[in-house]
């Protein structure tokens, strides 16, 4: 089954103001984001890519930049606004820590699945419409592209924590756990019985997904896990 790379965007100047961005207009990468945008280009080196999609903010479609001007063959990024990010609603715009002594925030932390932001959608919201987004686009490349396929998606933290959480069977409550990185990739294979999580908020080299043979029973690129451990690249 193809491999999905879940990018997050690089620094913005939202992250570095301690605000939450959500779906504000207009909030950029900063110069240490810009720089992260860069290096991928190198990173994903020998890793072939059938398709890149992109949340619709100006973060991600600035992290995927560099990225397309090397591979012109891609042509632009598909937009999906599920792959947005979460819609905070009232919390939008606001700084972290005036956030964190707000009664909500708790439930943020410990009980995702009971959060709902004011004038926004609930995380359960969020986890719903982009676990569907990412499974659907990977049977659509698994059509188009054929079962060795590597595609992107240049997304939003809380959304990768919550494509991670399904894909690791976790409760959403426990999405809280996973931490990713900006710019970092993380890297999921679905097959008929189970996803993989191969990469999980990795910031370095990326160039062991590039696809590889399958060694029969038990590789990860079947349905069944390694027993003993995988072999790693060849």
């Amino acid at each position: 089954m193809p491999t999905l790379l879940l990018v997050r965007h690089g620094r913005s100047t939202a992250n570095t103001a301690g605000i939450l961005a959500g779906w504000t207009p207009g909030v950029d990468l900063d110069d240490t984001g810009r720089s992260q945008a860069a290096a991928l280009v190198d990173r994903l080196t020998g890793v072939p890519l059938a398709q890149v999609i992109s949340s619709p903010l100006e973060r991600c479609r600035q992290t995927l930049a560099p990225l397309l001007a090397a591979r012109p063959e891609l042509g632009e990024p598909t937009v999906d606004e599920r792959f947005g990010e979460c819609h905070y609603g009232e919390w939008t715009g606001r700084p972290l820590s005036e956030l964190a002594l707000e009664p909500l925030w708790r439930t943020v932390q410990d009980h995702a699945s009971a959060a709902a932001f004011p004038g926004g959608e609930s995380l359960r919201a969020l986890s719903h419409r982009t676990v569907a987004a990412a499974r659907e686009w990977d049977e659509k490349i698994a059509a188009e592209h054929g079962p060795d396929a590597v595609w992107a998606v240049c997304t939003h933290g809380d959304v990768v924590k919550a494509v991670v959480a399904d894909a690791l069977g976790m409760h959403l409550d426990h999405f809280q756990r996973i931490n990713v990185e900006p710019c970092s990739v993380t890297a999921i294979r679905y097959t008929p019985q189970r996803p993989f999580v191969l990469r999980m908020g990795d910031t370095g080299d990326l160039g062991s997904l590039r696809p590889r043979p399958s060694h029969g029973s038990g590789d990860a690129s079947g349905g069944d896990a390694v027993v003993g451990g995988d072999t790693g690249t060849p």
